[in-house]
């Protein structure tokens, strides 16, 4: 367990790093082109959840993402006594994260975001990316779990462009990014709602896959990628 939560934590504090740094870097560079910063922070964003996710999904299944571990959990692939070690690993290594992506650039450890991410378009966008995303996981998780890594990146790197709301999709991602006032920020009081459309948004999903792959839950130990054989027999 202990192992499971450090590269929980790990591969979240290194996810927030790719996603705030790269805001940064894109929008140093991009001279106020908003369109070339966001395609480096999305493309940026991909291609390190594929490298995270083949790199730590062994050992923990390279969640990273509090709706993925709960949808998980409804299906019988992570023990519910689990469910608090994996949330705290994954919002403790976001804010380090949003923190050593400060450090690296200059920026305060920690300061609130004043980017406005608020209304129903925005939400909808949040429960629609996230929707997407465990059925990206679920749909790959059953046939194809070695495509995981790859369509989890790819996904997220579509959705920061056919969303509203840049694709969070992540609710430990969604509250460290409002202690970041750059350009990948969320503020504070626009939080709240993005978790709950998360949350919703993954819950949808695991039912509507649930219904239509009745096996579901014998493919719940390999969510997102296959690790331990021993904690999914125990979950069950």
């Amino acid at each position: 367990m202990a192992r499971r939560a450090v590269a929980e934590a790990l591969g979240s504090a290194f996810l927030l790093a790719a996603i705030i740094g790269s805001g940064i870097m894109g929008e140093r560079l991009a001279g106020g082109n908003v369109a070339i910063a966001l395609l480096a922070n999305a493309i940026a964003t991909g291609a390190a959840l594929v490298a995270l996710i083949l790199t730590l999904g062994p050992i923990s299944g390279a969640h990273f993402n509090p709706a993925v571990t709960l949808a998980d959990a409804l299906q019988g692939g992570l023990a519910w006594r689990e469910l608090p070690v994996y949330f705290a690993a994954q919002i403790f290594g976001a804010f380090a994260g949003v923190a050593a992506a400060h450090l690296m650039f200059c920026e305060p450890l920690f300061f609130a975001s004043h980017h406005v991410r608020a209304g129903n378009a925005q939400l909808f966008s949040e429960f629609i990316a996230t929707f997407g995303l465990l059925s990206v996981i679920w749909g790959c998780a059953r046939s194809r779990s070695s495509a995981v890594p790859f369509a989890v990146g790819a996904y997220i790197t579509g959705a920061y462009w056919f969303t509203s709301s840049t694709s969070f999709a992540n609710p430990a991602v969604t509250l460290a990014r409002a202690a970041s006032g750059t350009f990948a920020g969320i503020r504070p009081s626009d939080a709240p709602g993005f978790v709950g459309a998360q949350f919703a948004g993954a819950m949808a999903a695991t039912l509507l896959f649930r219904w239509l792959v009745p096996s579901l839950p014998k493919d719940a130990p390999n969510v997102v990628v296959a690790h331990s054989q021993k904690d999914a027999a125990d979950a069950r």
